[in-house]
């Protein structure tokens, strides 16, 4: 692998993994319907370390978030210890309770991860799940800006965004974009609901990647090639945080036309490619 091909795997990893235009769905695209065969055949070890990078974004970008719960969460030990339980629950220590919550919807698509990945090579569904993205992102822009944050969020709000979280495990169905949507709906703050989605997906990433690496390191690591990969992974890391900050204030000022926009043109263009 050349320092090029890196850099612009790590490119392509920070910005769609963040951004609401569904990574999966594109790849599917690029394979199926443009004959890119093969985009996805990068060495396991080194798309591990792409998506380690991006989540390095995520730590970077909600640094404070992130250092208050792991206080909250030994803080929470030691009471639990003292048979002690601070009323009101800190936010930080009630957020660690509604990202565990939100995590466990996507238990359900483990039995069917087969099936779920298999839809990337049926074009229709790509391209009608890129059109129904896109109107998720267009309803978003509508809807009452809310006011529930980690302080009054309800367990039915946080499993109901996880659901969208497992469901957006589909190609086209992107998962930044659903589960800020789910959220906008649910009454969120705007703020909240973009910091929640990426803080949600910190298990989820670091789970299905620690057991990815096991199945990395068992096929084998060219380690001369580890300097090359840590090239693009500081770019999916750089990359992915300027993403975060870019949709963070597109969420805010409840301007997701554009990137709806964007969906419903690649879905139309998919299911017209696909016909022919």
């Amino acid at each position: 692998m050349t320092i090029l091909s890196s850099v612009v795997l790590g490119l392509i990893q920070g910005i769609a993994e963040f951004l609401p235009i569904s990574s999966s769905g594109h790849l599917a695209i690029a394979e199926q319907l443009l004959g890119m065969k093969g985009v996805s055949d990068i060495p396991e070890f080194f798309d591990v370390l792409l998506h380690l990078g991006t989540l390095l974004a995520v730590f970077v970008a909600y640094w404070s978030d992130i250092c208050a719960m792991v206080s909250e969460f030994f803080a929470g030990i030691r009471d639990i210890a003292h048979r002690s339980t601070p009323t009101p629950v800190p936010p930080a220590r009630r957020m660690i309770l509604l990202l565990i919550l939100g995590t466990l919807p996507l238990f359900l698509v483990l039995p069917v991860k087969d099936a779920v990945e298999s839809l990337s090579g049926n074009m229709y569904f790509v391209g009608g799940a890129l059109i129904v993205t896109g109107c998720l992102l267009f309803a978003s822009d509508r809807v009452k800006k809310g006011h529930k944050s980690e302080k009054n969020a309800t367990v039915a709000d946080v499993l109901l965004v996880g659901c969208a979280q497992a469901i957006a495990t589909c190609p086209g169905i992107s998962r930044s974009g659903t589960t800020i949507t789910a959220g906008c709906f649910l009454g969120f703050e705007r703020k909240f609901a973009v910091r929640f989605s990426f803080l949600l997906s910190v298990p989820a990433v670091l789970g299905a990647n620690i057991l990815a690496l096991r199945d990395a390191l068992e096929a084998g690591v060219d380690w001369a090639s580890v300097p090359v990969y840590l090239v693009g992974v500081a770019v999916a890391a750089v990359s992915g945080y300027l993403s975060i900050r870019l949709l963070r204030y597109v969420a805010d000022k409840g301007r997701f036309g554009a990137f709806a926009y964007y969906c419903w043109c690649v879905g139309i263009m998919t299911l017209i490619l696909a016909m022919i």
